[in-house]
């Protein structure tokens, strides 16, 4: 299993802005990260806009899922959909992963920390094309399709755990 990405260089037809802020960059997959929501945008009929992700510790993560759903806990992954004009297949959105979750979760499982961190991203971005985990069936069909992306960058054999409630951590 290959742990860099096995994608060929073709983009898809996302020529929107995706931006990445984090500390450490060189520990982030950032090519990865742009090819896997560029795919998912295009995928479900997204062409242009503009995504920000942001790559946070677990006490800031903590403050924002305080802050935005009043949860009083940290959280592998936020989404927030800022904009959407579904007419002009453009979509504006913020995706904010927690590195310390990815760290804690990728040691537990025994995989490396940027194919957490990528699922979290994964799982973010089909959250702003409208996925949802708030029933079983539809956790079912957001499993499917992280492990759909998560394949197609070449990774694989991720346990069953990949999205059926992660404790707090939604």
């Amino acid at each position: 299993m290959p742990e860099s990405s096995t994608l060929d260089n073709n983009l898809p037809d996302f020529t929107g802005l995706i931006e990445i802020n984090t500390r450490h960059p060189k520990a982030v997959p950032l090519k990865d990260i742009r090819l896997i929501i560029s795919r998912i945008l295009a995928d479900h009929h997204f062409r242009t806009g503009e995504i920000s992700v942001a790559i946070v510790d677990d006490p800031l993560m903590h403050e924002l899922n305080r802050t935005y759903l009043a949860h009083d806990y940290p959280t592998d992954v936020l989404s927030f959909v800022l904009d959407r004009d579904e007419a002009g297949h453009a979509l504006f959105g913020e995706i904010i992963v927690s590195a310390d979750t990815a760290a804690s979760m990728a040691h537990r499982y025994g995989h490396p920390v940027d194919h957490e961190l990528l699922l979290y991203v994964i799982h973010g971005a089909l959250h702003l094309v409208d996925y949802d985990d708030t029933t079983e069936q539809a956790t079912a069909t957001m499993i499917a399709a992280e492990t759909k992306y998560l394949n197609s960058l070449g990774i694989s054999g991720f346990p069953d755990r990949i999205a059926p409630k992660r404790g707090k951590n939604q």
